[in-house]
């Protein structure tokens, strides 16, 4: 496979477990090799208006990205896309589709290949099984595109297992998302902050020397368990001082989330520290160096970036056990996992561990850095999109 057609609802800057992934997995795919054009929509850009081809710089294989201007529906939206998928198949010739996120990306990507008679990849990522199987999602859609797609990656064995009830295909990958282990690592470790530069950080973001910081990164909403973070700062603020450092924003539409709980609980509101949108990876893993713990209290998940990235800095994290999480986190070994029937508990946990020798923290952070470097590193994924392309290969016409 030569030259591959990337369609993703969200792409770099952008933020979002999507996008990170997408942005990672096309640039490992140009290190096997293989140029990539990327497709991807953008609610920044008038209504079909398509930005000129953003060339990215890669190590081996060509990067190209093309953004597309949302209409209001995707009755609009998906139609035209498919008419700029066609010219750029005139110019290009792909050899197969890769859809990132099972719809929209998904089903356009698989609708579009079979109509060029090409091989497609399906990437079910996160919550898009759950959010399209009850409704109002398009439960027909779902099956179709799952069923249809010559290959079927999922994030997590969950997914994996819910895709085997839906089509009853058997054959799906497992592409775990992963993390850069040299961009997330611990403090002291090499670019890692020393306790002079994340007292700087601390006061600079206004968390006095004594705070506990509780820490949550990534775009927080109602499916990661905002409420429960909000709870739990207020349990953990009745016995030690304590903030809330929310690494990344608060979704538009959940604001309302905090202006009631500032009125309810003022003084405790003062300690919900956003950060906003960061500029690097290396600015998120800065940000988490400064956590006493990381909690990622999820009422559904796929496989969080934020999670495994929190684990890469040795961070003791307190998880739901929703999707991926409890397949990353081995209970009381390398972090810790909250039913989530129980997570109104999350700050009594929190206050369990905190109370507990540093040294015990600093051991299950340890054993949490040691899982990711073992199972989800670069390399890892590098070998899993390999076996991903030698499998498209076998649908390519010799």
């Amino acid at each position: 496979m030569q030259h591959l057609l990337f369609i993703t609802e969200r792409f770099p800057p952008d933020l979002g477990g999507v996008a990170t992934s997408a942005g990672r997995i096309t640039a490992t795919l140009c290190q096997l090799g293989v140029d990539v054009d990327v497709v991807t929509w953008s609610r920044y850009l008038p209504p079909g208006e398509v930005l000129p081809p953003e060339a990215i710089a890669t190590s081996a294989g060509k990067l190209c990205v093309h953004r597309i201007g949302l209409y209001r529906a995707w009755d609009m939206t998906m139609p035209h896309t498919l008419n700029v998928l066609d010219w750029l198949h005139q110019t290009h010739a792909y050899d197969a589709v890769w859809g990132h996120y099972v719809f929209p990306s998904g089903f356009l990507a698989t609708w579009w290949a079979e109509g060029q008679q090409l091989p497609s990849v399906v990437s079910a990522r996160g919550n898009d099984i759950d959010r399209i199987l009850f409704p109002p999602g398009d439960f027909a859609r779902l099956q179709w595109t799952l069923e249809r797609a010559s290959l079927v990656t999922a994030v997590s064995q969950d997914l994996s297992q819910k895709i085997q009830r839906l089509c009853r295909r058997d054959d799906t990958l497992l592409l775990p998302n992963v993390v850069d282990t040299q961009q997330f690592r611990p403090t002291g470790l090499d670019k890692g902050l020393d306790k002079e530069a994340i007292a700087a950080l601390k006061a600079t973001l206004g968390i006095a020397p004594e705070e506990i910081v509780l820490g949550f990164s990534g775009e927080l909403r109602e499916k990661k368990g905002q409420q429960f973070l909000l709870d739990a700062l207020t349990t953990v603020r009745t016995q030690r001082p304590t903030c809330l450092l929310i690494i990344g924003e608060v979704r538009p539409t959940e604001q309302a989330v905090l202006q009631t709980y500032a009125m309810q609980h003022p003084e405790n509101a003062q300690r919900v520290i956003v950060t906003g949108h960061l500029p690097s990876p290396e600015a998120v893993a800065q940000h988490l160096q400064l956590c006493d713990l990381y909690l990622q209290p999820s009422l559904w998940e796929g496989m969080p970036n934020a999670l495994l990235e929190a684990m890469a800095c040795e961070l003791c994290c307190i998880a739901s056990d929703a999707g991926g999480n409890a397949e990353v986190i081995e209970h009381g070994k390398n972090g810790f996992l909250l039913p989530r029937f129980q997570l109104h508990q999350l700050g009594a946990i929190a206050l369990e561990l905190l109370d507990q020798e540093p040294t015990a923290r600093k051991t299950i952070g340890q054993a949490a850095r040691d899982r990711i470097l073992s199972h989800y590193s670069l390399a890892q994924e590098k070998t899993k999109l390999q076996a991903i392309c030698d499998r498209l290969q076998q649908f390519l016409p010799p």
